[in-house]
């Protein structure tokens, strides 16, 4: 099994400051797991890494869709696997960062992924209300152990797949996760701070243009730092009001974030200041290269 390090924590956490800088001194590249930083064109608000970043190191699966095809965990799987393959047999040490949980963890527990269901189906469960759902799913006489009830999405793919349950394998051999921990009220000063970054980075032109070339339905517009925009365009929202959204989402998805990584006992969590250090040593201890 190829060696991997895995990198997670919240938004704003500084786990791709970290990535680079193990790429650089351990001969690595650098496997992006974002699911908006996919996209071609979404750049300032998906906090992508600068031209003099990529030209010190290598990046994958950054600029590698098209917001009208969209994206996916299955996807991002298969892709993140071949970058792996590829960038071990070329002598480099893959090190995969990145806050999407999903994505990360497809790979880490080789996730065996459900095949697609119809658009007629999906629309059809899309019209119902969650009761009606709920309602169907009973009379499919469905398990519906370990399913969030309160989450209108999960309970149309319990429905769309009968019953099935993704697979999920043991934690992926040769590989050291590493995860970054910030004290809440340090993060949120620095996610106030990177917003306003965007901001001054020309985040409104961004998102003006995007939105005039695909509109609001593309799948990426729909994510943080793009989607807070649509009321300012329409003039039912100022800037500012526009920018304490855009703080309060990246808040609820460091939230979100926190939850889905605390539930994986394989993270190593970095307690030392010296986190260079401490990572480079996990790595040259665990990893057989």
């Amino acid at each position: 099994m190829p060696p991997l390090v895995v990198i997670v924590g919240e938004t704003a956490s500084g786990k791709s400051a970290l990535a680079h800088e193990l790429a650089k001194r351990l001969n690595g590249e650098i496997i992006s797991a974002d699911s908006w930083a996919v996209y071609r064109g979404f750049d300032i608000g998906t906090a992508k890494p600068s031209a003099a970043e990529r030209a010190e190191v290598p990046y994958h699966l950054i600029d590698v869709a098209e917001p009208v095809d969209g994206f996916s965990a299955v996807l991002f799987k298969n892709m993140a696997g071949e970058a792996i393959e590829d960038t071990a047999n070329r002598g480099k040490l893959p090190i995969m960062v990145g806050g999407t949980g999903l994505y990360i963890d497809s790979v880490l527990f080789n996730y065996g992924f459900l095949p697609g269901t119809s658009p007629e189906l999906r629309g059809e469960l899309n019209s119902l209300a969650l009761p009606e759902l709920i309602r169907r799913t009973e009379e499919l006489g469905l398990d519906m152990t370990d399913i969030d009830l309160r989450n209108k999405r999960r309970v149309i793919r319990l429905i769309e797949n009968n019953g099935a349950r993704p697979t999920k394998r043991q934690l992926r051999q040769n590989t050291v996760v590493l995860g970054l921990q910030i004290p809440r009220e340090e993060l949120e000063g620095r996610m106030v701070t990177r917003v306003d970054t965007m901001l001054a980075a020309g985040l409104e032109q961004e998102v003006k243009r995007l939105a005039e070339e695909y509109g609001w339905n593309v799948e990426p517009l729909k994510g943080i730092g793009y989607r807070e925009w649509q009321p300012y365009f329409a003039g039912t929202q100022n800037l500012e009001q526009t920018r304490e959204r855009i703080i309060r989402s990246t808040i609820q998805l460091a939230k979100k974030q926190r939850t889905w990584f605390r539930r994986n006992k394989s993270i190593h969590w970095l307690n030392n200041r010296d986190k260079i250090t401490e990572s480079v040593d996990l790595i040259t201890t665990k990893l057989s290269t």
